[in-house]
């Protein structure tokens, strides 16, 4: 998420109260997560496993809960909770602004779109031109919609991340503060949920047509022209190259690249990284003509362990 107006260090300091490293007057230009980050913004890091990354990572500010030298160039902001603080600086620039109507006026329609009846359009959504939205869909405040998009009844776009923290009273929500973005001639069947990023953008490829109860989970990156069929649930954070075809009810862990032309049989559980143009299958997931010879082969074992005890 960029800041509307570029920021100081000591100005951000002083928002959550914390101690910083590094000159008043460095520039701040926003915040994200690490694997999104860009140079002038800030990143937090809560865990030692992770401090080296972050450290190191494209972050020109590092929101951190213990003392560490700065690098080069970077600053850092010392907090005893970055995980509250990051929610603090969500929630201070980029605050929530209940809806007054079921068209928020700043609301962009393109020419040729048709809005059918009982759909929310939420605060600052862009529709293209020749779009249809039928009814009951959900457009949460931020999301952008290309050109030519249909989207079935029910669909709701840009909830929150499914995101949190474990603390001692129970769990603490990340603020998402990012958008859905949806590139021209994309096809969402009906009750489809597509969750925006934390403080970046959940996108999908122009061309994409994606089948009824399919979810998508924040900051996933779904390329073009890929098929998505029903009750399919990718998971936070995953990137889908160009031309992939998920079957029904496959299922995605979190941070993994499937590539371009890839194909994934049904029920398949996705625990990896896939390489493109391959078939798979199975759970955990394997090439499927290897994982169907597998299965022949347990189909076997009776038979072999008959042999082997009268030998």
């Amino acid at each position: 998420m960029r800041f509307k107006n570029v920021q100081e260090l000591q100005a951000i300091a002083e928002i959550i109260g914390c101690k910083f490293v590094g000159k008043p007057e460095f520039e701040v230009y926003g915040m994200n997560e690490i694997h999104v980050v860009t140079e002038g913004e800030i990143v937090f890091v809560d865990h030692p496993k992770y401090y080296d990354k972050a450290l190191n990572s494209k972050a020109t500010i590092v929101l951190i809960n213990k003392e560490v030298p700065c690098p080069e160039g970077k600053a850092l902001l010392i907090s005893d909770d970055p995980f509250r603080d990051f929610n603090t600086l969500s929630k201070y620039f980029n605050p929530f602004k209940p809806a007054q109507t079921a068209l928020a006026v700043d609301a962009q329609i393109g020419e040729g779109t048709q809005i059918q009846p009982n759909v929310f359009i939420g605060n600052g959504v862009v529709i293209g031109r020749n779009c249809t939205i039928h009814p009951q869909v959900v457009l949460y405040d931020g999301t952008i919609i290309g050109d030519d998009v249909v989207i079935h009844a029910g669909a709701v776009l840009g909830a929150d991340a499914f995101y949190f923290k474990k603390r001692p009273e129970g769990y603490d929500p990340l603020v998402s503060c990012g958008r859905v973005v949806i590139e021209n001639r994309v096809f969402i069947g009906a009750a489809c949920t597509i969750d925006r990023g934390v403080t970046g953008d959940t996108t999908i490829g122009a061309g994409t047509k994606i089948d009824n109860q399919v979810h998508i989970g924040h900051d996933s990156v779904i390329g073009k022209n890929c098929l998505i069929a029903a009750q399919t649930g990718i998971a936070g954070c995953v990137v889908i190259e160009d031309e992939v075809t998920l079957w029904g009810q496959v299922g995605t862990t979190s941070g993994i690249t499937i590539g371009e032309k890839a194909v994934v049989l049904g029920q398949t559980g996705v625990t990896k990284s896939l390489e493109g143009g391959k078939v798979y299958f199975g759970t955990p997931v394997d090439e499927s003509r290897e994982k169907l010879k597998q299965l022949a082969n347990v189909k076997k074992l009776p038979e072999i362990l008959i042999k082997v005890k009268n030998l």
